[in-house]
């Protein structure tokens, strides 16, 4: 059994046709010219004949860059040879002519063109197929047919071409265009969540070591809990960190899979923030949601933890907090005041609030910072979900 490849050389013409197209115009004219020129029985010859043959091959140099007029001019050669009554076997141009106008033109030029040389085929039948000029006339008509069907069928398939390219093209952009948003909105996620990690973490181990410092003298043993409790915050902070970039490896480990924070991990924020030196109390009121995202949980979690770091930072020795979250039909209100003074509170508008905002827009939830009219700060905020809230638990 013949296991070879087909032959190549079919596509090699193809390719070659496509590269220097004028290499093909140069054949056909030649193949005509050299056609028109052999001697036979039943060929058209003599000088008239070959000289219309070359005559109307000529023009089809030109037919790519001007179809329309190639035809054109065609057609009133074959009309003068047809006036002078010589036989020419050039008449074949006609046909490329044609051709090549069904492949570049729309179709109403096409149907122009060929009903024009339908006229010359019955002319030519007419005048030169006697007694058997119906013969003649549907076989050069079946020929007329099938240049124009083939010549639109290359345009159609052409066209095809076109929009297929154009639209993998459009593709391409749309999908390197979403790479790069999804890119983006990634970077501002890690971002967002380096931001809350390291600002909160340093900022307990800072209130730590301050207190520390003060104590260090008068009270040994309270130094050195806060010492502790900062060394704990930081190994705690270093071990966020580490999960937080294994996701961005390839193969992350089970510690970069590790449940992020949540609603249930507030409790202990709080007291986090209170072993730094801040008073907080922290409330919850209403049914919580028998199922709360994990993604509104992470959010309503980091938006209390920033609160809370910006009161840690600016609030001053003074200030206390108050942690409050609202759970209704489909909502989860959080409100965080503090008493610290308003200057202060204000350097949160920075990254950290945006961060915020941006974690609340997940939810259609809307963020509202600004100073209190008794003193100190607030942060409020309401998230939305598809919850069905729980039967009733106690707050």
């Amino acid at each position: 059994m013949n296991t070879s490849s087909p032959d190549p050389r079919p596509n090699r013409l193809m390719a070659l046709g496509a590269a220097r197209p004028w290499l093909l115009d140069v054949a056909i004219v030649a193949a005509i010219i050299v056609l028109g020129s052999l001697p036979g029985p039943d060929r058209p010859g003599g000088a008239g004949g070959r000289l219309f043959t070359v005559a109307l091959a000529l023009p089809l140099l030109l037919r790519r860059r001007r179809p329309v007029g190639v035809f054109a001019a065609v057609s009133v050669v074959a009309l003068i040879q047809w006036a002078t009554g010589a036989r020419a076997f050039g008449d074949t141009a006609l046909l490329v002519a044609l051709y090549t106008v069904a492949a570049t033109q729309p179709l109403r030029i096409m149907l122009l063109a060929g009903g024009l040389l339908e006229l010359g085929v019955v002319l030519a039948a007419v005048r030169w197929a006697q007694p058997h000029w119906l013969e003649a006339f549907v076989g050069l008509s079946a020929m007329v047919t099938a240049a124009g069907v083939l010549g639109t069928n290359v345009r159609h398939r052409r066209a095809l071409l076109a929009t297929l390219q154009e639209r993998a093209a459009r593709l391409e952009h749309e999908r390197d265009q979403q790479g790069r948003l999804a890119a983006g909105a990634e970077r501002s996620r890690i971002a967002r969540e380096m931001h809350d990690i390291v600002a909160h973490n340093l900022s307990v181990m800072i209130a730590l070591a301050d207190g520390a410092s003060y104590a260090v003298r008068d009270a040994p043993d309270r130094a050195e809990d806060a010492m502790r409790t900062a060394s704990r915050t930081g190994r705690q902070a270093l071990t966020e960190m580490r999960r937080l970039l294994g996701v961005l490896r390839e193969d992350p480990g089970p510690q970069a899979l590790a449940p992020q924070p949540g609603i249930d991990q507030i409790d202990a924020l709080v007291e986090q923030v209170r072993g730094a030196g801040l008073p907080v109390r922290y409330d919850i009121s209403g049914e919580p949601a028998d199922a709360i995202p994990a993604g509104l949980q992470l959010a309503a979690y980091r938006i209390v933890q920033e609160a809370l770091t910006n009161t840690l930072k600016h609030g001053g020795p003074t200030a206390d907090a108050h942690v409050m979250l609202g759970f209704a039909a489909g909502e989860l209100r959080i409100t965080i005041v503090d008493s610290g003074p308003e200057p202060a509170a204000a350097a949160a508008e920075g990254g950290g609030l945006r961060g915020m905002r941006e974690r609340a827009a997940v939810y259609d939830g809307l963020v509202e910072a600004g100073p209190r009219d008794g003193g100190g700060w607030q942060v409020r905020t309401r998230l939305t979900f598809a919850g069905v809230p729980a039967e009733a638990t106690p707050a």
